[in-house]
């Protein structure tokens, strides 16, 4: 079975499994893992941040940023089909006491003229707006990366204004491998950064938080608070860092697969897929005007051994990563024009 229903399901490599068995461990509630430590010292500086904060999963990651960096009652500006506002259970109205004002966009990235007019004036009718959540890459756009120069604009903007910015970076291994772009330019937009090991990198669990020292000591606070205080968690901190160290060069093969599958439809005429769009490892294909179902395709694609995913009415996201090699990306690709066409 070749499975692109997401890039969080691979698993580890027998490399990374040694890494896990050798492992050091000691108690991270208590700061004495010390292969958690290294973890988040080489997180840290790849981000250009002064900390980081290993915690199990890329929502506890976004949701401990909010709630370190927002107090409740206020709101929160970011992109209506952002990962926050969609797909973690709405844990930010929950748990933070925050509501999200929506910028739309095509794209899944956006202007600080687009953010501008969303900031709240200073009237006790509204909530104060007291952060800016980016996502890059942007999951549901289809893993496309926002344009630096626009990051860097929106934060000048946030600054002038006081407002912090949260940057979810789940993918943003795959935007930095993509653009050539360094991990620490992103990073410097954003107060915090939440970067995750299970995706792209392949590691089994685990994201972290990164900022100034000071924000991470209160998002240790927060974490705990939330159930994320882990004990002897250096079998997992060590999966990640031979992830950082081992796979992230070849997120490029990710993103070519990708493209091999995107141009494999382009040319179907009941399907609508822009190769050209897709610019790192996920291809979003709309599929409106097909005859079949959204259940019947994927039925008929699991029948031939494909999986994929729908990600709203009518669209289907086929997702790369290191557990599809080449020649099963080709023989998708094939599965997929014959089931399609």
């Amino acid at each position: 079975m070749i499975d692109l229903r997401s890039d969080t399901l691979t698993v580890p490599t027998q490399g990374m499994r040694d890494a896990m068995y050798r492992a050091e461990v000691g108690d991270d509630v208590f700061d004495e893992d010390p292969t958690v430590r290294v973890l988040q010292e080489r997180v840290a500086e790849l981000l250009g941040k002064e900390a980081a904060l290993f915690v199990p999963s890329g929502t506890m990651a976004n949701l401990t940023s909010i709630m370190t960096l927002c107090r409740p009652g206020t709101e929160a500006i970011t992109e209506q089909g952002s990962h926050v506002y969609n797909f973690e259970q709405g844990s930010a109205a929950r748990y933070a006491g925050i509501q999200f004002r929506l910028i739309t966009s095509r794209n899944g990235w956006f202007r600080a003229g687009d953010v501008e007019p969303l900031i709240r004036p200073d009237d006790l009718h509204y909530p104060p707006t007291s952060l800016v959540c980016i996502e890059n890459t942007h999951n549901k756009a289809g893993g496309t990366i926002f344009p630096i120069e626009e990051m860097e604009n929106v934060a000048l903007l946030a600054r002038d204004r006081g407002i912090p910015i949260h940057l979810d970076g789940a993918r943003l291994w795959n935007a930095s491998m993509a653009s050539g772009i360094p991990l620490d330019r992103y990073a410097a937009c954003a107060d915090t950064i939440s970067v995750c090991l299970s995706k792209g990198l392949g590691a089994p669990v685990g994201s972290l938080v990164a900022g100034a020292r000071k924000v991470i000591e209160s998002a240790r606070r927060v974490r705990k608070s939330l159930g994320g205080g882990m004990r002897q968690v250096g079998i997992l901190a060590a999966a990640g860092i031979y992830a950082i160290e081992n796979n992230r060069e070849r997120l490029r093969e990710d993103h070519k697969h990708a493209r091999i599958l995107a141009e494999a439809l382009a040319d179907l005429s009941e399907i609508d897929i822009d190769p050209g769009g897709v610019e790192t490892n996920i291809v979003i294909a709309d599929v409106k005007r097909h005859p079949m179902s959204d259940e019947e395709i994927l039925a008929r694609l699991a029948e031939k051994g494909v999986l994929v995913l729908t990600i709203g009415a009518r669209r289907l996201r086929l997702v790369t990563h290191l557990d599809v090699a080449d020649h099963q990306v080709r023989e998708a690709a094939g599965i997929l024009r014959d089931v399609l066409s």
